[in-house]
């Protein structure tokens, strides 16, 4: 089967930037950790533009009556992170999302059936991982209309193994490399993040 999934990579210099420190070998851990959040900020930034619930509405202002947007706050949004990753990747994100529910260690036990749920994955590389949250979000009967991915980078070789399972999802990321190694990394790729990282002690929150 043909990938037909749609993998957004939104042309920001800032998204650019922040894979490129990523990428390079010698970046430290604290740097690698900053670089993870903001492509979480900015990637989340983009993903929430057509998908966010919100509603016109009429305002008042000191000078006038003028049209708002407004967030809708009665629809559930639910942060599913890999660790330590996709956590890290959440640390940036939480900026744009500040009264979303992050639930840590996997896919909860109660899933709202309007709530938009927001997966990050540090990378895609065989996509297993990320198949494996998909697979149990479905058996919840959350369809990908209500899921968006965030990851810094993917592979070819793991997008097309998500998009066979599930075709309509739709996924941001900074880029795609064109192939994996022989023990599963990404080519050029950035690394091992649970490496890199070095174990850092991310934020409360």
């Amino acid at each position: 089967m043909a990938m037909t999934l749609h993998v957004v990579i939104p042309p920001h210099p800032l998204i650019g930037h922040w894979l490129s420190i990523l990428r390079i070998e010698s970046t430290p851990s604290a740097i690698y950790a900053t670089a993870l959040e903001q492509l979480g900020k900015w990637l989340t930034y983009e993903a929430l533009r057509d998908w966010l619930p919100h509603s016109k509405t009429e305002i008042k202002t000191s000078q006038a009556t003028t049209e708002g947007t407004i967030i809708e706050q009665g629809i559930p949004l639910l942060i599913i992170p890999n660790i330590p990753g996709g956590l890290q990747m959440w640390q940036g994100a939480r900026e744009v999302l500040p009264n979303a529910t992050l639930c840590l260690g996997g896919v909860p036990g109660k899933i709202e059936q309007n709530a938009g749920i927001l997966v990050f994955c540090d990378q895609i590389d065989t996509g297993d991982q990320l198949l494996k949250t998909l697979k149990e979000l479905k058996d919840f009967k959350v369809n990908s209309q209500r899921i968006r991915v965030i990851t810094s980078l993917a592979s070819n070789n793991g997008l097309k193994k998500v998009g066979e399972s599930f075709p309509e999802l739709k996924i941001y990321t900074s880029c795609i490399d064109p192939s994996l190694s022989e023990n599963g990394e990404i080519i050029p790729g950035i690394g091992i993040p649970s490496h890199r990282l070095n174990t850092r002690v991310t934020r409360s929150h």
